[in-house]
C-alpha cells in the first residue's frame, strides 16, 4: 500500500473538512489495512459512535488561553441523527460560534467522531494565520507525527463524578521539523488526545499547548472537552519523554 496516498486521503491538502464525507475513517465497512500506527487506529479508525443512540448532540466546551493573544471561551456541538437507512449516524457540526465559527459540511455517514478532524482543521487554520505558513505543510507534519512519532499511554480521568480508564495520544509534530526556525515560538507545540469508550463519542478531550521549554505558562493553549469531563490541565511539553510508536505491520 502507498502510505502517502492513504494519508493524503485522511488529511487531504484540499482541506480536512472538504474530504470528510469520503474518508474511510468515517465510513469504513472493510477491515483496515495493516500499515497503521497504534495512534492512527485509536484516533482515526475506530467506530467511536457505536454506543451513541441518536438523535443526540455531543456537546463540548472550548477554551483558548495563553500569553500571546486574548483568551476566550466558546462551545462545540456535534448533532447526531439516524441515517436514511436507520443506522447511526449522520452528523452536523457547529465548531465555535459567531465570527470564530468554522464552517463545516454535514456528514451523511460517520463512524469516527468528527470533532477530532474539526478541531484539527481549526488548528491548522490557526497555524497558518499565526505563521503565514502553508496549510498542507502543517497537515503533513501532523499526519506523520501520528504515524511514527506518537506516544500512547493508559490514563485515568474524571467524568460525571466517576474515575474512568482511557488512552492518551501525545504528539509534537514540529519538534524535529527541519523548518522549525520559521516558526520557532510554536515549534514545541504539543497535541494531547484523550479517548475512552466509556464516554459518548469516545473523544473525551483534545488539548494543544505551545510555549518555551520548561515554561510555567504557554504562549497558546487550546482545550476542548466533553460536557461532564474535567478540563485537561496544562503541563509543559516534555519532549524527552516521547517515544516512537511504530506502525502495525503484518
Amino acid at each position: 500500500m502507498n502510505r502517502p496516498t492513504l494519508l493524503h486521503r485522511l488529511l487531504a491538502p484540499l482541506g480536512l473538512v472538504a474530504a470528510l464525507s469520503t474518508l474511510p475513517v468515517l465510513a469504513q465497512t472493510a477491515p483496515p489495512p495493516p500499515d497503521y500506527s497504534a495512534a492512527e487506529r485509536l484516533l482515526l479508525m475506530g467506530n467511536q459512535l457505536q454506543q451513541v443512540r441518536p438523535p443526540t448532540t455531543l456537546t463540548y466546551r472550548f477554551q483558548r488561553s495563553g500569553t500571546l493573544e486574548p483568551p476566550f471561551e466558546d462551545q462545540v456541538g456535534i448533532q447526531l441523527t439516524r441515517q436514511a437507512d436507520g443506522q447511526c449516524c449522520a452528523a452536523t457540526g457547529a465548531f465555535l460560534t459567531g465570527e470564530r465559527r468554522v464552517t463545516l459540511p454535514d456528514l451523511e455517514q460517520a463512524q469516527g467522531n468528527p470533532v477530532t478532524l474539526y478541531f484539527l482543521e481549526h488548528d491548522i487554520r490557526e497555524m497558518q494565520r499565526l505563521t503565514m505558513g502553508q496549510a498542507h505543510y502543517f497537515r503533513k507534519r501532523i499526519r506523520m507525527a501520528l504515524y511514527q512519532g506518537a506516544q500512547v499511554r493508559d490514563v485515568r480521568f474524571s467524568y460525571r463524578g466517576q474515575t474512568l480508564a482511557g488512552q492518551e495520544i501525545v504528539i509534537q509534530p514540529y519538534l524535529d521539523d527541519p523548518n522549525r526556525a520559521r516558526f520557532e515560538q510554536l515549534a514545541r507545540k504539543q497535541y494531547v488526545f484523550l479517548l475512552s469508550t466509556a464516554v459518548p463519542g469516545t473523544v473525551v478531550s483534545i488539548r494543544t499547548t505551545a510555549g518555551p521549554e520548561g515554561g510555567s505558562s504557554p504562549l497558546i493553549e487550546e482545550a476542548l472537552w466533553i460536557d461532564g469531563a474535567t478540563r485537561p490541565a496544562y503541563t509543559p511539553a516534555a519532549s524527552a519523554a516521547l517515544t516512537r510508536t511504530p506502525p502495525v505491520r503484518p
